[in-house]
């Protein structure tokens, strides 16, 4: 008998071909998936942004990719597009707020009335911070000038703060991307809400104090500032500091060497600086086993409720982690020697920093995808911050939260590369690692797994052979599969059958491009977006459903 189904059958169909019957179409690495909507699409772009590009897709493509499918989502519902902006940014859900701004500066620009009503209305939720509002300026400048509805709302993200914290912001924000607040002010003329923001506008445009500002309360800040450059000794600038609690960016570089003058910035440091600057202070000398300051900095990343309130991202912590424990500045020759409880209490900060989970009870399997592809790029432009190590340390969380739960990495088998690349069969190895691991260490072992084509199936079809029972499975991949004799939803289906189980598959997208290998029509299976804070409590709800 001639075997037709060799080349046409609805339950095993190689990945290089579409299934039959379906909507496929071809990813970037020449498999066939299915294409997400330009709504998940923009909650992708939202979360994990497009720089770096990815192994497949330059930079410049994936951006034009999201940045077309924003301009459909705002054709479609503008103000939905603003009020899920201002959901991400708002909440710290991304690990930069750079994609939020794009997509409110493009709203604002190409959106019709009542989105730009929306968009402009929204700025000081997203743009919450002088940098921010500089980078809204250079990404609106590139679709349109400045109209009476920008000039308003820059006009008003000035006046609507109390002169004592805008004072603070123009201080530590002087400058950015081409742009300073000088720029701003002249081409949005405010009119100062209080003889206060008169005499803060004068100060930025003129360059000097204006009259009367020693006597305004509302102005020590900058008072004390204008002290600190004519201040050479340590002590002296200590003092000023700690009482006016003056921010690094208004410190003389000069004042910097020395760790008296970072002891009085630490005292009132806020967390996302001092997760940033905690290098330098180790540096300087600071930091040092045992020392008090040492001592605050890891009290600091254990207080959840202030990590919550700083609204800070895990990848932020992540950052961190992997540049601090390394010992050595990602640019330039600085070095320092790490400090073990820094290093502890950052890999405790970084589960902290995600949403609380309600444990699911249900039995998951966890599995990254660790094919080439996904060393290449990096999540949020942070140095060595692939898709592969960002999967790893998205399932730990799960990991942790989730008591019956099984580890592995697939691409290739444990003896050496799979796939087309070393000649033979893709595989699986199961992952001999812990969520009561260092983060760090993990990692590490992740990057011991090895590489060879992508076959999201394998999962699935490992599970069928081994005869293990799986409530739900958890895909980490840039669904860039196409490695596979038979497709990922086919395994799914095959193995519910085989066991009797009414698996469910969750989609973790490491990546912003608009690929999945969920099929839309199965109620099991379901697209979520890798570092978004939110995922953790999405999957355990939907695994427990």
């Amino acid at each position: 008998m001639f075997k037709l189904t060799q080349y046409f059958s609805t339950k095993a169909t190689p990945q290089s071909q579409p299934m039959p019957g379906t909507a496929q179409l071809p990813n970037s690495a020449g498999g066939y998936t299915w294409s997400v909507d330009d709504w998940v699409q923009l909650d992708r772009f939202l979360s994990l942004g497009s720089e770096g590009g990815t192994y497949y897709i330059s930079e410049r493509k994936l951006s034009i990719d999201n940045a077309e499918a924003l301009v459909r989502c705002l054709g479609t519902d503008g103000p939905r597009v603003i009020a899920r902006i201002v959901e991400i940014s708002d909440a710290g859900r991304a690990p930069k707020n750079d994609p939020a701004i794009f997509a409110l500066a493009l709203a604002a620009k190409l959106g019709d009335e009542a989105t730009r009503k929306a968009a402009y209305a929204a700025l000081p939720k997203v743009c919450r911070i002088g940098t921010h509002l500089m980078h809204f300026a250079e990404y609106a400048q590139a679709f349109g000038g400045w109209g009476r509805g920008m000039r308003k709302a820059v006009a008003s993200w000035f006046n609507a703060r109390p002169a004592d914290e805008l004072a603070l912001q123009l201080v530590k924000y002087q400058a950015r991307d081409g742009w300073s607040t000088r720029d701003l002010l002249r081409l949005a003329h405010p009119r100062a809400a209080s003889p206060s923001h008169d005499r803060l506008f004068a100060w930025v445009t003129k360059g000097a104090l204006p009259e009367g500002a020693a006597a305004d309360p509302a102005l020590a800040l900058l008072v004390a500032k204008d002290a600190l450059a004519r201040i050479t000794s340590a002590r002296e600038a200590a003092n000023v500091i700690r009482t006016h609690r003056v921010p690094r960016e208004a410190v003389p570089t000069e004042l910097l060497a020395h760790a008296e003058v970072w002891e009085a910035l630490l005292a009132d440091m806020p967390m996302t600086a001092m997760i940033r600057n905690l290098a330098t202070m180790t540096r300087v000398g600071l930091l040092t086993p045992g020392a008090s300051a040492t001592k605050t900095v890891v009290a600091r990343l254990g207080d959840n409720a202030r990590l919550a309130k700083a609204r800070i991202h895990p990848v932020a912590v992540l950052a961190a982690l992997l540049t601090y424990k390394s010992g050595r500045g990602a640019r330039g020759s600085t070095t320092w020697s790490p400090i073990a409880q820094v290093i502890d209490a950052l890999d405790a900060a970084f589960y902290a920093t995600f949403k609380t989970i309600e444990p699911s009870g249900k039995r998951l399997l966890l599995a990254l995808d660790v094919s080439g592809s996904m060393t290449c790029g990096t999540i949020a432009g942070v140095p060595g911050l692939t898709p592969r190590v960002g999967s790893a340390a998205m399932a730990l969380v799960t990991a942790a939260t989730e008591q019956d739960h099984t580890l592995v990495g697939f691409s290739a088998a444990s003896g050496g590369f799979g796939g087309k690349w070393g000649g033979g069969e893709s595989g699986l190895t199961t992952l001999a690692i812990s969520p009561r691991q260092r983060l760090d260490d993990v990692v590490a072992t992740i990057n011991r797994v090895p590489m060879g084509g992508t076959d999201c199936a394998l999962p699935m079809l490992w599970a069928t052979r081994n005869k293990v029972d799986v409530d739900t499975f958890v895909v980490y991949t840039d669904n860039e599969t196409w490695a596979g004799s038979v497709h990922p939803a086919q395994a799914l289906r095959a193995y519910r059958e085989a066991r009797g189980i009414p698996a469910k598959l969750v989609v973790v997208g490491m990546i912003s491009n608009g690929f999945t290998i969920a099929d839309p029509n199965d109620a099991g299976m379901l697209d979520v977006v890798g570092f978004d804070t939110a995922v953790p409590p999405v999957i355990s709800d939907f695994a427990r459903a």
